[in-house]
Parts: C-alpha cells; structure tokens; sequence
C-alpha cells in the first residue's frame, strides 16, 4: 500500500497526461536540486546547535530522558520510564545522574504532593527559550551579514515565492 502510494505521488510515475509532465520534464530534477539544497541549509543551521549540545557530553538515553522532560510539563519516574521504553532502574540512575549535572530538577506533584515530578532545570529551560534560538538563527545571521543587500533580497524572495507556491493548491 504504502509503495503503491509513493509510486502514485512521485513526480516521474505521473502518467504523461498530467500537466506538470507534459509541460515542464525537467521539473522533477529541478525539484530534487532545490530539496538537496534545502537539506544542506538545514545542515549547516544545524550544526551551532549539536556542537552546543555535544558539549553537553550526553549519552543517548540522557538525551532520550532530557528530550521527553522538556516537551512535558514534567512526569513522574513511572510516566517518564514508560515514555522511554526503558527499565525503571535504568532511568532512576539516569535521572540521578542528570540530577547530579544540574540538568533535572524533582518537584512535588501539585495534585498529588506523595508524587515526584522530573522537569528540566531553571538552567534547561533558559538554555531552551534564548540560547537555543540563537545558536538555531545564528548561521542565517552570519550568512545574511556577508550578503550584500540584493542578495537578501533575491533570497528574500525566491523563498517568499516558494513559500507562497508551496502553500498553493
């Protein structure tokens, strides 16, 4: 089903009767440039931010643990083993670990005071809402500032126009 639906959505198995074929063949090359160009786009905004966070020195379960943490508004060490799919135990030394690096912060549950909950960090939490923003932007930035003005604005608006095309039915 599933190959059957890529085959049916994918631009060179349109049939011959479909505009864009007909019209414009090299419309589907095209296409494939400008995605390999937007994922080496969001390569390099990436990387400011995962050298920040290898810094950060994190296994992978911590990392696991930190990132359902900080979508929540905090869970218990039940919920929050149980979200990861690993062993109580596993997860009681993570957090303990996590705890012990400032990373992870126990409070007692509001509606239920015998109850612990793991939340992100006062620390977490500001990295979350004004470092990370800025190490995600700060290579547009940087890109931005070498350009000369109408170089942002011809990048400016081949994205306004892609945005508008896209969105377009």
């Amino acid at each position: 089903m599933l190959s059957q639906m890529k085959q049916e959505s994918h631009p060179d198995t349109m049939p011959p009767s479909t505009p864009t074929r007909t019209k414009h063949p090299a419309l589907p090359d095209l296409a494939r440039q400008i995605e390999a160009q937007l994922n080496l786009i969001q390569r390099h905004m990436r990387q400011a931010l995962q050298a920040e966070f290898a810094r950060g020195q994190l296994t992978g379960p911590q990392r696991l643990v930190m990132e359902h943490l900080v979508r929540t508004s905090g869970l218990s060490l039940k919920q929050l083993s149980q979200s990861v799919s690993l062993a109580h135990s596993t997860v009681s030394g993570i957090v303990d670990r996590l705890e012990k690096q400032g990373l992870i912060d126990r409070q007692p549950d509001p509606a239920d005071r015998r109850v612990t909950r793991l939340v992100p960090s006062q620390a977490v939490r500001k990295f979350l809402a004004v470092r990370m923003p800025q190490l995600s932007v700060h290579p547009l930035v940087e890109a931005l500032g070498r350009a000369t003005p109408a170089e942002r604005q011809a990048v400016t608006l081949g994205l306004d126009t892609l945005a508008r095309l896209l969105s377009t039915p």
